[in-house]
């Protein structure tokens, strides 16, 4: 038996009414057997059983679709209704009376609301039974229908219990991001600068900057992630709008940052006056660091990287443009999370710079945008509309 075919015994199970639709069934027509049955291609599966013949038929037992009439019920989706199948001209020289003998039977396609095929509802005695001038045919189905109904609503309801596990999932995976890892590193971090402010010998001072350097380079690797699984798998990375009059000096501050780091790389700016700036202060010189190391890394070495951030009338702008080119393949992707320039030479971090910035600026009620063409180069554009 495959895991679909468990999974929908087991949402049959789940279901309270199926014994009671069974039993009202078999009080209903005088039948002693009915089933409610999953129909593949290949099977008949049994998933809900009531026997008082002791036919041995359990929920989860198998017949090929051979030996049942269901294929033909699965192929022109409409019931099938027998008094007498010894006397049926369409039934009694069929290989299933033969191989299970019955005289009286009934069974109607189990719908599910977009039309697909789920199974179907039977019942049968080796008693024959009048059942095509009753009102029989058209109970079963209205039970089927009701069936198809239950079945749906209890994947939903299944599918929501899932999700809302992998919620707390996602939560637990934030907590230990944010508590189990930054902690320690922070310890590494504050321990190192320590170790540099008391330390004289060249030798060691060089150890303990690399240790500073590698604790930091590793938290970041982890707000990284951490920012991923809020954007990605979360509510989203999180801002807090609020008036940024020094804006300007947080960005300054960053370039100035990205400037140390790579004291060979040109990095002209323009910064305007941004002092009624409404957002994340942190969030967008979050955003700026990301974009510009994305910059000085993969453009052009020997070209500048330009920097312009200015507002207008509410309207804020800011861009960072380098002289490499992107290749047209791989625009559509830029945003993605792991995405990286394609060449064959390694890159820190874990490509998911251009993601969290996209996110920040989604967050902002932002776009971020690139361009990048052979004359002009590659310009990324965080456009900010005004406040309203």
């Amino acid at each position: 038996m495959g895991q679909t075919a468990a999974a929908d015994i087991a949402t049959i199970g789940r279901i309270s009414a199926v014994p009671a639709i069974l039993q009202v069934i078999s009080e209903l027509t005088g039948l002693r057997f009915a089933a409610v049955a999953r129909v593949s291609e290949n099977t008949w599966t049994a998933c809900a059983v009531l026997d008082r013949l002791g036919f041995g038929l359990q929920v989860g037992d198998e017949l090929e679709l051979i030996s049942t009439l269901s294929d033909e019920i699965r192929q022109g989706r409409q019931s099938v209704v027998i008094d007498k199948a010894s006397e049926d001209p369409l039934c009694r020289d069929q290989h299933t009376p033969r191989t299970c003998p019955f005289e009286s039977y009934i069974a109607v396609p189990i719908l599910r609301t977009d039309g697909r095929f789920f199974g179907t509802l039977c019942a049968l005695d080796p008693d024959p039974v009048p059942l095509k001038s009753s009102t029989i045919p058209n109970t079963m189905e209205s039970f089927a229908r009701m069936l198809a109904l239950q079945i749906e609503a209890e994947e939903n309801l299944q599918r929501t219990e899932a999700e809302h596990k992998t919620t707390k999932l996602r939560e637990q995976f934030i907590a230990v991001l944010g508590h189990d890892l930054r902690n320690p590193l922070f310890a590494i971090s504050a321990g190192a600068e320590m170790l540099l402010r008391k330390l004289n010998d060249p030798a060691n001072e060089q150890r303990a900057q690399h240790i500073l350097t590698s604790a930091r380079r590793a938290t970041k690797l982890v707000d990284d992630v951490l920012d991923f699984a809020r954007g990605s798998l979360g509510r989203g990375i999180p801002v807090t709008i609020e008036p940024c009059p020094d804006l300007g000096d947080a960005l300054r501050h960053v370039i100035a940052e990205i400037q140390s780091i790579h004291p060979k790389r040109i990095i002209q700016s323009s910064i305007g006056d941004l002092s009624d700036m409404h957002c994340d202060r942190e969030r967008v010189a979050q955003l700026l660091s990301n974009l510009l190391a994305n910059a000085v890394v993969h453009g052009d070495p020997d070209g500048p990287v330009e920097v312009s951030a200015q507002a207008k009338e509410g309207h804020f702008v800011l861009s960072v443009k380098n002289q490499g080119l992107i290749a047209e393949n791989a625009l559509p992707h830029l945003f993605q999370p792991y995405s990286r320039p394609t060449g064959g030479t390694p890159q820190a971090g874990l490509g998911l710079g251009l993601y969290i910035a996209s996110q920040i600026a989604q967050a902002h009620g932002g776009t971020l945008e690139v361009e990048s063409t052979a004359p002009q180069g590659t310009t990324f554009t965080f456009s900010l509309p005004p406040r309203t």
